[in-house]
């Protein structure tokens, strides 16, 4: 089969060609850019919504970007089981949107993050980490002023229990303990996944570390998993 990816591209993104770029140095496919006033799209097999500014972060992040009309086609394509990566900005954008739950605020010490941190993987049996371990730590960067992960406490619960809850910062070690998120995200989540499966959001870029050259590969395994989805027909 033909696994086909896209990448949209809002006013003010600035992830989309890394996105592109990962990608296919992982999977050797090409993806396509997609701009986000496009009305209408293939029925792509994966779309990113790749990190960034879009709109300037007006309002708030993803704000304004869950109004674009590119956004009525990601929810189509979601809902036909094609899967759905957000990445900072991107996991924002789909919280906004009402794709995954809870919503992203300023960071604990209302600054600018940008660093590489530590993540364990909690639930390797997705189709975006079924190349990891369960309980693996990876390092992966993030960046951004806006991570802290919030929801209701029944909403938690049930993503708790529902094993939607697919990535957590931790320490070096794996050792997970309160406030130790950087950006003060509620129980130190850093990735969660919708109730179907294919929708996933996270704040870390593992785009920035998925080639040796730009210092490590912890997120190549993130890529083929979804290859690996896609050919087993998800």
């Amino acid at each position: 089969m033909t696994a086909r990816a896209a990448v949209v591209v809002f006013p003010g993104s600035n992830c989309d060609q890394d996105c592109v770029r990962g990608w296919k140095a992982v999977t050797g496919l090409s993806a396509d850019l997609v701009w986000h006033k496009e009305t209408s799209l293939p029925d792509y097999d994966l779309v990113i919504v790749p990190g960034g500014f879009s709109f300037g972060d007006y309002l708030r992040c993803g704000a304004i970007a869950r109004f674009s009309p590119v956004m009525a086609e990601v929810a189509r394509l979601a809902g036909r089981g094609s899967l759905v990566l957000g990445i900072c900005n991107g996991f924002q954008i789909l919280t906004e949107a009402g794709l995954l739950p809870g919503a992203l605020g300023r960071n604990r010490d209302l600054r600018y993050l940008c660093l590489d941190v530590h993540l364990r993987v909690e639930n390797a049996g997705t189709a975006f980490t079924g190349g990891y371990r369960p309980g693996q730590v990876i390092r992966i960067p993030i960046s951004h002023g806006e991570g802290g992960y919030s929801l209701s406490p029944r909403e938690h619960r049930r993503l708790v229990d529902n094993g939607q809850v697919v990535f957590r910062y931790c320490a070096p070690d794996g050792t997970v303990a309160p406030g130790q998120a950087p950006n003060g995200s509620l129980d130190n989540i850093a990735g969660i996944i919708n109730g179907r499966g294919n929708v996933l959001g996270l704040m870390p870029h593992p785009e920035r570390l998925a080639e040796e050259e730009l210092g490590g590969t912890d997120g190549r395994a993130l890529f083929s998993s979804v290859l690996a989805a896609m050919k087993g027909g998800l």
